[in-house]
Formats: structure tokens, C-alpha cells, sequence
């Protein structure tokens, strides 16, 4: 009779868990999916952190001009004896204030563009199809703190903080220096008294009034020049404005209305994309995969080659537009792809076909 071995005692054996696959291996280490999000999460802090040291800095540089103008017009206008000059020279000494803002506002966007890399191709691409970071959010990462470089030039930093800040500063100064020519120390009889006061040392009034005017039209136009410069995406600007800038005239005035600022849109624009390619099948389905949106093939002819093509027709979001151009250049970059805003999209994925029928009801 066989005998039984006693398993009384002996430990289990443990069940081998499969090992977590790591993101990437070098040199001998691997890191993981959680320590490689908890290294963002550290690093986006730090970003964070060093944007908000130079925000300070801004905010030091302006208080100096606001300061410094304000006990310059102190000074001018609680002495009568006190010359007008000193606001001329309080102007000069404002506009050097803006040159130091506008450089240390580089130094802000730089650190300004990798927290809205982050927030834009890390973290939001969580939260939308195909809910992963964008493809080449890495590479642009890497590059900018392998290679860092200024993402906004000198003229567009020097034009953004005068329309905000200084321009304002500017004009206030410049109804000071009136008001202290016109008023001090009595109102003048006649518009050439006015000039003979408006004289400072050996330059007549004629050309210091004249100066005064080339000073004040050049920075009016550098403000107005400057204003479609936005190379930069951080703050509050679109880091992807091509896709902005798709929308029709009126709905790009309506966005920029009172409407829109009392009421601002809380649903993400939707476009509608048109690709024309010669692999539907392979461009369809790396989009059905990457995206997870829907695909419609539809037969055309090309009218001057007389070859016949595919068009592909997908709806999608504003933040899923740099996603589907990187999907279909992955299998087709040959692909001619059309991007355009759609007035409404409803069915499955967007806003519900039932709900807008009860609306309208």
C-alpha cells in the first residue's frame, strides 16, 4: 500500500507575479511606469517653481517703475520751483525699467514653455483619447534642456510688457509733464509761452515737444506691431494654434467677444478631418488605434492625375488634431490631410443625438 507524503508544514510555493514591463532600459536600469510618472511629477514641480521665481521677478521690475513714477510726480508737483524736466527724465528712466522686464521675461517663457509642454502633452493627453502623452512630447522636452533657447524673442517680450504694463506708465507720464508745463507755476497767456516753458536747457520747446511726439508714435506702433507675435505658448496662450486658427472669422469673434469672456466655453472645439491616401487601411487603423475615433472611407478620383483615391473622414477635438497628423504621418507621409472646424458634431463620442432632439423639441 502506497504511503502518502505529509505535506503538513511545508510552506506554499508563491505564485510568480508577472514583473511590471519598464518604460525604457539604459546602462543596466530599468524604470517603470510609476517612477517614471513620479520623476515628472517631481520634475513639472521644480518647472513650476523656477517659473514662478522669475514671475516675481516681472512683478519686482514693474513695481520699480510704479515706485520711481510716483515720487517723481510727487516731487513735480508739490514744488512749484521744481522743473519739468524730471519727468522727462523719469520717462527715460521707465523705459530702461521695461528693458530689464522685457529680458527677464525670456528667462520666464523659457521655464514658462516646459510646464505648458507638460501641461499640454503629458498631462492633458491623459485625459483625452488615446490617453497617452503626445508622440514627440519627449523629444521636444529633451531638446529644450539639452539645447535651451529663448522661445520668445526680444521684440515680442519688449512689446507684450509694454502693452500690459508700461504703456500705461507711459501715458501718465506724459499727462504729468503737460499738466506740470501748463499749470506751474501759472497757466500760460499764450501757446508760445507754453513752448518757452516746454524748453530744457538749450533745446526750445518746439523740439522737445517734437521728441516727445516721435517717443510716444513709436512705441504706439511697436505695441501695435508686435501683437500677432506669439512664438511663446506659456500662460494662457494655445500651445497648438494652428489648429486655433482654423475657425471660421465669426466664430473666432465670437470667441474673443464680451460674450466669451462672461461666459466662456467649457466644451473643446471639434473639427472635422479629411485624409486622402493611397494605404486607407494602414492610415485607418493606426487612427482607430492611437485615436480611438471613428473612420469613413470614401471613394475619390484625383481629377488631374485621374488616379483613384481614398478619403478618409474622421471627427475629433481640437486636442486630438496633433495626435491624428502624427498617426497618419506614421503610415502615409505622403497623405494630404484637410483640418477644418465642424459648427456641431453629435453621436457617439461627442454630444448625445437624443438630447439635442429634446432641446429642440
Amino acid at each position: 500500500m502506497p504511503v502518502k507524503k505529509s505535506t503538513k508544514g511545508k510552506p506554499k510555493p508563491r505564485r510568480e507575479e508577472p514583473a511590471e514591463e519598464p518604460v525604457w532600459t539604459y546602462r543596466g536600469y530599468k524604470l517603470k511606469s510609476g517612477e517614471f510618472v513620479t520623476a515628472m511629477v517631481h520634475f513639472f514641480r521644480a518647472e513650476i517653481q523656477r517659473a514662478n521665481v522669475w514671475r516675481q521677478r516681472l512683478d519686482t521690475t514693474t513695481n520699480w517703475a510704479v515706485v520711481v513714477t510716483g515720487a517723481t510726480l510727487s516731487i513735480a508737483f508739490s514744488q512749484s520751483n521744481v522743473h519739468h524736466s524730471v519727468v522727462l527724465l523719469n520717462t527715460l528712466l521707465v523705459l530702461w525699467f521695461l528693458f530689464i522686464e522685457a529680458r527677464r521675461y525670456r528667462y520666464y517663457e523659457l521655464w514658462s514653455y516646459r510646464v505648458r509642454l507638460m501641461e499640454t502633452d503629458f498631462y492633458a493627453a491623459m485625459l483625452v483619447p488615446p490617453f497617452h502623452p503626445s508622440p514627440e512630447w519627449a523629444e521636444n522636452l529633451a531638446e529644450n534642456l539639452l539645447t535651451p533657447s529663448f522661445p520668445i524673442s526680444m521684440w515680442e517680450a519688449f512689446g507684450r510688457r509694454l502693452r500690459r504694463n508700461y504703456y500705461w506708465i507711459f501715458l501718465i507720464l506724459l499727462a504729468s509733464w503737460m499738466a506740470k508745463v501748463w499749470l506751474f507755476p501759472d497757466a500760460p497767456n499764450d501757446l508760445a509761452e507754453f513752448l518757452e516753458r516746454a524748453a530744457v536747457g538749450p533745446l526750445p520747446g518746439e523740439i522737445i515737444i517734437g521728441l516727445g511726439f516721435v517717443f510716444y508714435l513709436s512705441l504706439a506702433v511697436f505695441a501695435v506691431a508686435t501683437i500677432n507675435m506669439t512664438r511663446a505658448s506659456g500662460e494662457v496662450l494655445p500651445r497648438f494654434g494652428d489648429e486655433s486658427a482654423t475657425a471660421a472669422p465669426s466664430e473666432q469673434g465670437k470667441q474673443k467677444g464680451l460674450r466669451a469672456i462672461l461666459a466662456p466655453r467649457n466644451r473643446r472645439r471639434q473639427l472635422l478631418a479629411m485624409v486622402i491616401t493611397d494605404n486607407p487601411e494602414q492610415v485607418s487603423s493606426r487612427i482607430l488605434a492611437d485615436l480611438r475615433r471613428g473612420v469613413t472611407a470614401i471613394d475619390g478620383k484625383g481629377m488631374y492625375t485621374g488616379a483613384e483615391r481614398t478619403v478618409l473622414i474622421c471627427a475629433l477635438t481640437v486636442t486630438e488634431a496633433h495626435n491624428l497628423k502624427n498617426a497618419v504621418a506614421k503610415e502615409d507621409p505622403q497623405a494630404f490631410v484637410i483640418v477644418s472646424p465642424a459648427q456641431e458634431i453629435l453621436g457617439r463620442g461627442f454630444n448625445p443625438l437624443e438630447e439635442k432632439q429634446r432641446s429642440t423639441r
